[in-house]
């Protein structure tokens, strides 16, 4: 039976939970790129509120860094490679590897502000039906012509609904492969491949089996949304977050 993960939607009575989606996908945008130009106070500022919503939304932090744990690998990555590519005073130097004070604090930064995005997706995920987004991507796009609206915003529905499908896969294969003493192997490289092809593999299949059901229920894109409210909290709510947003960048 399937294991919960942090990145689907979770029932709850919280605020985020009832605010309208289309308030929610516009403070997605404005804290995602507010973050992009914040500086240290302003990063630690938002840090602090996005913790304080996932706290109120009530899920645990310990399970949030344990299913995020892969997207550390690419934080070092981005770290090490903005601490040895950036020009400055170099605080360690071998041969033609040099670190550079500025090269650290801007690695630091880039990958501070790549939690953020993460964590404020990740919020969004938690307290948003898929169909909730998929009307709202559907409504956005209707003022503009020759955009299929209603075919994007089902990509959009599917790719949510498919993120805690893609980690069952990958728990599912990584369970397998300690079964069969994969981990012994010490190149990464290869454990690597062996985990991720049958986990793209699976995947495929997956999403083939649910094309073939959807054809099969004759399913259309002109289908009933769920219906869109706003009302006084969401415009105090967004106030807020242009607030909020406006401080961090100054």
């Amino acid at each position: 039976m399937a294991e919960l993960t942090v990145f689907g939607f979770r029932q709850g009575i919280s605020l985020l939970h009832r605010l309208d989606v289309r308030f929610k996908l516009i403070f997605l945008v404005l804290i995602s790129l507010s973050s992009l130009r914040a500086q240290i106070a302003g990063l630690f500022l938002l840090t602090l509120i996005l913790v304080l919503a996932l706290i109120h939304v009530r899920v645990s932090l310990g399970s949030i860094l344990r299913d995020l744990r892969y997207v550390s690998v690419l934080l070092v990555f981005i770290f090490v490679t903005r601490a040895l590519s950036t020009s400055g005073s170099a605080l360690f130097e071998f041969k033609i590897i040099s670190v550079t004070r500025e090269g650290l604090h801007a690695g630091a930064l880039v990958c501070w502000r790549l939690v953020i995005v993460i964590i404020t997706g990740l919020a969004f995920v938690l307290t948003t039906r898929p169909s909730e987004i998929k009307g709202a991507v559907a409504w956005m796009l209707r003022p503009f012509p020759f955009v299929p609206g209603k075919r994007i915003a089902t990509m959009m529905g599917l790719v949510v609904r498919f993120m805690p499908v893609v980690f069952q896969e990958a728990k599912e294969t990584l369970d397998a492969q300690r079964a069969r003493g994969v981990e012994n192997r010490k190149n990464p490289v290869y454990r690597l491949v062996k985990l991720g092809i049958p986990v793209l593999r699976r995947t495929f299949e997956r999403a083939d089996k649910l094309a073939f059901a959807m054809e099969a229920r004759c399913y259309s894109e002109d289908r009933t949304d769920p219906r869109l409210a706003s009302g006084i909290k969401d415009w105090i709510a967004f106030f807020a977050v242009v607030f909020l947003c406006s401080i961090t960048i100054m």
